[in-house]
């Protein structure tokens, strides 16, 4: 018996939850449209592109493969670096080109820090 009560009242709850109607010719309530507004978002300034491609040419030459001869290889041409000219490219990747020689610098003295610390603590 308690378990009857228990399903019938589950099953009005859901019937009630869920809208459905005994066919009584109701009129269907108004019909609700989401509406979204999608906006640009704002242009980047010319140094702001600028630096992108520099952080992409940069993040290109820091993952080039062990074996890469910049002799005979190639690096691909970021898509940030598509906007500009020849000229301002060419800038753009010695910038990068910098940028990563100092990160691989940064990161070789870090090493020999490491390596120098624990020379220290084992003597």
């Amino acid at each position: 018996m308690r378990r009857t009560t228990t399903t019938a009242a589950l099953t009005a709850v859901l019937l009630a939850l869920s809208g459905c109607s005994s066919g009584s010719g109701a009129e269907p309530g108004p019909t609700v449209t989401a509406t979204a507004t999608v906006t640009e978002p704002p242009a980047l300034s010319e140094a702001e592109q600028t630096q992108l491609c520099v952080d992409a040419v940069a993040d290109v030459i820091s993952s080039r493969p062990a074996g890469f001869d910049p002799e005979t290889g190639e690096d691909p041409k970021p898509t940030e670096c598509n906007h500009l000219s020849e000229s301002d490219y060419l800038d753009a990747y010695m910038q990068g080109l910098f940028k990563s020689n100092e990160a691989a610098l940064e990161e070789r003295q870090r090493q020999r820090d490491e390596a120098e610390l624990r020379d220290q603590q084992d003597q």
